[in-house]
């Protein structure tokens, strides 16, 4: 089994990743003062999403970690998604059964 605490990973790769996140981040900045109507918060969460999935793989060592780490990660993702899509059920069910006494 591999460990993560035996790989090292260059200075370079560190640099690379926190410019990418500053490019990142400025373009969620940017990006906020257009309107893009119904894809703004498509385009929001797609940055977020890169961001994310960069901070889990270098700066937390995910990539170089063994597949028990990778199947850890990925069942919160699949836990993640089953609490959003819950909510998005219970969002658009709403308007099903009217308002009570009206």
């Amino acid at each position: 089994m591999s460990d993560a605490t035996g790989h090292i990973v260059p200075v370079r790769v560190y640099l690379t990743i926190f410019s990418a996140l500053l490019v990142l981040t400025a373009l969620t900045v940017e990006i906020a003062f257009y309107d893009l109507g119904p894809l703004n918060t498509i385009v929001a969460l797609g940055i977020a999403v890169t961001k994310a999935t960069l901070v889990i793989l270098f700066f937390m060592h995910v990539k170089y970690s063994s597949r028990l780490t990778w199947m850890v990660v990925g069942s919160g993702f699949v836990f993640m998604a089953i609490m959003i899509g819950l909510t998005v059920a219970d969002l658009l069910s709403r308007g099903w059964l009217g308002t009570p006494g009206g």
